[in-house]
C-alpha cells in the first residue's frame, strides 16, 4: 500500500474515505480505458498516478459524484506546445 494512503490528509482532502474511494475506482478506470495521466510519475503503476493526481489536485468528485478533471486549459496546452517546439528547434530564426 501506497504511504500516502495512510495518512488522513488525502482522506481529509476528498471528504472521507468513501470519496477516496470512489474517486481512485473511477480515476483507475478512466486510465485503463485510455485517458491520459495528468501528472508524470516515474516508473510508478496507475495507482501511483492517480494518488499524484489528487495530492496536486488534478482530479476530483464533482457534488455529483462524477469524476472531474482540473488539467490545463485548452489556451495552456497551445502554449505549452508552442514553447516545447521552440525550445526542440533551439529558439533562433536562422
Amino acid at each position: 500500500m501506497l504511504d500516502e494512503l495512510k495518512e488522513e490528509g488525502i482522506v481529509n482532502k476528498v471528504g472521507g474515505r468513501f470519496k477516496l474511494s470512489t474517486l481512485i475506482q473511477k480515476r483507475m478506470v478512466a486510465l485503463n480505458t485510455g485517458a491520459r495521466p495528468l501528472v508524470e510519475v516515474r516508473g510508478g503503476d496507475k495507482l501511483s498516478i492517480v494518488i499524484q493526481e489528487i495530492l496536486q489536485d488534478k482530479i476530483y468528485l464533482d457534488m455529483s459524484g462524477q469524476l472531474q478533471t482540473r488539467g490545463p486549459t485548452a489556451g495552456e496546452a497551445a502554449r505549452r506546445a508552442m514553447l516545447t517546439d521552440i525550445s526542440d528547434s533551439g529558439g533562433t530564426d536562422d
